[in-house]
C-alpha cells in the first residue's frame, strides 16, 4: 500500500464525510418510516439507531481529522515565516560583518602608512620642537589687524561657537538620558550604537540606513508609539541636522515629540530634552519666534522636574537668552543669563567654566545695547578670578593682568618703551589659565580698551591672548626637546624612541 501525502488524506476524509453524512440521512428516514408506520418492528429500530450512532462518530472522527489539517497548514506557514526572519537577520549579520572587515582594512592600511612615514617624521619633528619662532613680528601683525577693526574683536568669529551658540543635546548623551528607565532591545543596541559612531565620522551614507533600519525593526515589534522609537527618531533627527536637512529633522523631532508626550507624560525629562533640540533647530534656521515658546516650555519642565536651581535648567536659560538676543529683547536677555550666573554659581562654585563662559555671554549683551562699563567689570571678574587660581590672593606684588594693562597705559607718557609683558607675569607661561574662555575674554577686553583709545592697554590684553594661545602649543615640543636634549650619546637613540611614542599619543589627545 502506497504511502499517502496530507492533501490526499484530507481529500478522501471530506469524501468520506460526505459519503457518511448522506448515510445518516438515509438511516433517519428509515427509523422514521419504523417508528411510524403500521408496522412496528422494534428489533430493526434498535439496530438502525446503533447505525446512526456509529455514523455520527465516524462524522466526529472525520471532522477532528480535517480540523487538525488545518491546524498543520497554520503551523507549516508560521514555520516558513520564521524562516524567511532569519534568513533577513543572516543577511544583516553578514552586511555588518561585511562593512567591519572593510573598516579593519582600512585601519590595517592607515598604520601601515603611518609607520612608512614615522622615520622621517622622527627628525622633522625635532628641527621643528627646537626652532625658534619670531613672535615680535607676529604680534605686530596681530596688532595691526586689531587696530583696522576693532569692533569685529568683540564678537570674534573662532570663539562665536563657544560662545554665543545654543547648546543641543549631543546624540551620545542624548540617547543615554533618553532612555532612562527603559533599555534598547539587544538585537538592537548593535546598530544604535553604529548610528553614533558612524554619525560622529560624518559616514552619514551609513549612518542613515542603518538608523532607519533600527526604526523599522522597532516599529514591527514595538508599535510606532514606544520610547524607544522616539530616541532613534532623535537620534535620525541629529544626523539630519547635521547634514542641514532641517524639514526632515523636524518632522521626526515633532513626531518624537508627539511620542514622548502620549507614553512618558508632557513633564517628563525626555519630553523636556526633545523640546531642547527641536527649539536649536529652528534657532539654526533663523525662526527665533517659533525657537522661543518650546525653549520656554523646556524650561518649565525642568524646572518642575529638577528644580528651579539645577544646572540644567542654566543652560536652558542660556539657550532661552540667545534666542530673545537675537530678537533684541535685551531686557529678558539679561534676566535669563543672570538668573542662570546664579544657579551655577550656587550649585557648581565661582571657579565652574561654566560661571566664566555666562559672564561673557552677559557681557556680549551688554556690548550689543552700548553699556561697556557693565561688560568691562564682567570681563574683569572673569580675569580676576583665573589669575587668583593661578597665582594666589591679588597683592600689591601680585596683580591681575587687567590691571597691569591699565598701569601700563596711565604710564605710557612717562615710559615710552615699556616693558614686554612678559616681564610682568606668567599668564602666558601657565597651562591651566590658557582656556579658550579665559582667551576670549582678554581678546574682548583688549578691543574694548581699543575703542576706549587705550591702545597700550589693549595691546598689552592682545599679547597675552596670542602668547597664551600660543604657548599651549609649545609648551609639548618643549617638553621634548628638552627630554631628548639631556640624554648621553649612547641611549640617545632608545630616548628619542620613547619621546616619538610619547608625541603619538599627544597627537591623538589633540585630534
Amino acid at each position: 500500500m502506497t504511502q499517502m501525502s496530507q492533501e490526499e488524506i484530507v481529500s478522501n476524509t471530506k469524501t468520506v464525510l460526505q459519503g457518511l453524512e448522506a448515510l445518516r440521512v438515509e438511516h433517519l428516514t428509515l427509523i422514521s418510516n419504523l417508528t411510524e408506520g403500521s408496522k412496528k418492528d422494534p428489533d430493526k429500530s434498535e439496530i438502525v439507531m446503533k447505525n446512526i450512532e456509529n455514523i455520527e462518530l465516524g462524522l466526529g472522527e472525520a471532522q477532528v481529522i480535517v480540523v487538525l489539517a488545518s491546524h498543520l497548514q497554520n503551523i507549516e506557514a508560521e514555520k516558513q515565516k520564521l524562516r524567511t526572519q532569519v534568513r533577513r537577520l543572516c543577511q544583516e549579520n553578514a552586511w555588518l560583518r561585511d562593512e567591519l572587515a572593510n573598516t579593519q582594512q582600512k585601519l590595517q592600511s592607515s598604520e601601515q602608512t603611518v609607520a612608512q612615514l614615522e622615520e622621517e617624521k622622527k627628525h622633522l619633528e625635532f628641527m621643528a620642537s627646537v626652532k625658534k619662532y619670531d613672535d615680535n613680528q607676529e604680534n605686530e601683525e596681530q596688532q595691526e589687524k586689531s587696530r583696522s577693526d576693532p569692533v569685529v574683536e568683540l564678537f570674534p568669529e573662532d570663539e562665536s561657537e563657544e560662545r554665543h551658540t545654543m547648546s543641543p543635546t549631543p546624540p551620545n548623551q542624548f540617547a543615554n538620558h533618553a532612555n532612562a528607565g527603559y533599555e534598547i532591545p539587544a538585537r538592537l543596541r548593535t546598530l544604535h550604537n553604529l548610528v553614533i559612531q558612524y554619525a560622529s565620522q560624518g559616514r552619514y551614507e551609513v549612518a542613515v540606513p542603518l538608523c532607519k533600519q533600527a526604526l523599522e525593526d522597532l516599529e514591527r515589534t514595538s508599535g510606532h508609539d514606544h520610547p524607544d522609537v522616539a530616541t532613534m527618531l532623535n537620534i535620525l533627527a541629529l544626523v539630519y541636522r547635521d547634514q542641514n536637512k532641517y524639514k526632515e529633522a523636524a518632522n521626526l523631532l515633532n513626531d518624537a515629540l508627539a511620542i514622548r508626550e502620549k507614553t512618558l507624560g508632557e513633564n517628563h525629562p525626555a519630553v523636556a530634552a526633545t523640546l531642547n533640540n527641536l527649539a536649536v533647530l529652528y534657532g539654526k534656521r533663523g525662526k527665533y519666534k517659533d525657537a522661543e515658546p518650546l525653549c520656554k516650555r523646556a524650561l518649565e519642565i525642568r524646572e518642575n522636574v529638577l528644580g528651579k536651581n539645577h544646572p540644567d535648567v542654566a543652560k536652558q536659560l542660556n539657550n532661552l537668552a540667545l534666542l530673545c538676543q537675537n530678537q533684541t529683547k535685551y531686557e529678558e536677555v539679561e534676566m535669563y543669563y543672570q538668573r542662570a550666573l546664579e544657579i551655577y554659581e550656587m550649585k557648581l562654585g565661582p571657579d565652574d567654566p561654566n560661571v566664566a563662559k555666562t559672564k561673557n555671554n552677559l557681557a556680549s549683551c551688554y556690548l550689543k545695547q552700548g553699556k561697556y562699563k557693565e561688560a568691562e567689570i564682567l570681563y574683569k571678574q572673569v580675569l580676576t578670578r583665573a589669575h587668583e587660581r593661578e597665582f594666589g590672593a591679588i597683592n600689591g606684588e601680585n596683580k591681575p593682568i587687567w590691571q597691569v594693562a591699565e598701569e601700563r597705559e596711565e604710564n605710557k607718557s612717562k615710559n615710552r618703551e615699556n616693558t614686554p609683558y612678559g616681564e610682568y607675569g606668567g599668564w602666558h607661561k601657565a597651562a591651566k589659565v590658557d582656556s579658550p574662555t579665559v582667551t576670549t575674554t582678554l581678546k574682548n577686553l583688549g578691543a574694548l580698551y581699543r575703542r576706549q583709545g587705550k591702545y597700550e592697554a589693549a595691546d598689552t590684553l592682545e599679547d597675552c591672548a596670542l602668547r597664551s594661545k600660543k604657548e599651549a602649543l609649545d609648551l609639548v615640543k618643549q617638553s621634548k626637546v628638552a627630554k631628548i636634549l639631556g640624554v648621553s650619546d649612547e641611549n640617545r637613540r632608545q630616548r628619542m624612541k620613547d619621546s616619538d611614542s610619547y608625541d603619538e599619543e599627544g597627537k591623538r589627545s589633540q585630534k
